[in-house]
């Protein structure tokens, strides 16, 4: 009970985490659609996590949200406009939309400003890259000689392999393990690193799989795709950053 009037004291709010939104073509009841969605996975370990996920389609004005979230995922998906960082498009290159680019930089550039955490996956985490002025390999193959990030199979398929963790980083303090290793899907990469940015982990072939923001409390961005596997720590993680007052400095995370 409130001691001052008495009323029952109200349940603790369960933390909004905002989800940057995809569209892709569907066919439902035989109807071609062109839908807005997330992965159900992002959105089933949050809710575990006692979180409330809110799809945040990339629509002009998408930004002024930030204030209503305690936290932001930035998924995977499409290559961005190679424009943002200065080149031309490699062959290779599958961009979404530059306007839908333009959006989400807004939006994960108020979200940083906000202090609010902030997890970035694959394509999040090369935006995050290019947010703070870095660039992107177009086509890892061409530099790394092998297609271990994206294995060439007929069904979709994720490449295993082994990361070499930064000591005393939050992704280390998260993961926790002696033999970490991706679960990557990408055929993009980080290139030039942003201003302002850590690299926290690197394939053995030398690829960027995560970088943090250096001095906020809760930044990570990671390459390999956190969601299509049954670990839910980094969701976990989130969640409990989402839950700290804005300013409160971020503690070692473990989650088991």
């Amino acid at each position: 009970m409130n001691s001052l009037t008495n009323d029952p004291v109200p349940a603790r709010r369960r933390p909004v985490i905002g989800i940057c939104a995809r569209t892709a073509p569907v066919t439902l009841q035989g109807s071609d659609l062109l839908v807005a969605l997330a992965l159900q996975s992002h959105v089933a370990f949050l809710s575990e996590a006692g979180c409330t996920p809110l799809l945040l389609p990339l629509l002009p004005g998408a930004e002024d949200l930030v204030g209503r979230l305690d936290a932001l995922l930035v998924p995977g998906g499409p290559d961005l406009d190679p424009a943002l960082y200065g080149q031309g498009a490699h062959p290779a290159t599958r961009a979404m939309s530059p306007d839908a680019d333009r959006v989400e930089l807004a939006l994960m550039r108020r979200a940083l400003d906000a202090r609010l955490p902030v997890l970035a996956i694959c394509r999040g985490m090369q935006l995050l890259n290019v947010l703070h002025g870095g660039s992107l390999h177009q086509h890892l193959a061409d530099v790394t000689g092998h297609d271990g990030h994206r294995p060439q199979a007929q069904s979709f398929t994720l490449g295993r392999l082994p990361l070499k963790l930064l000591p005393g980083s939050k992704i280390a303090a998260i993961l926790e393990e002696d033999a970490p290793e991706t679960a990557c899907h990408h055929h993009q990469a980080v290139d030039r690193i942003g201003d302002g940015l850590t690299v926290t982990a690197r394939a053995e072939d030398g690829t960027v799989e995560a970088v943090e923001v250096t001095g906020h409390p809760f930044a990570i961005g990671v390459q390999w795709e956190s969601g299509h596997t049954a670990d839910k720590r980094l969701h976990q993680a989130l969640a409990h950053a989402a839950r700290r007052p804005k300013n409160e400095p971020a503690a070692a995370i473990s989650i088991h």
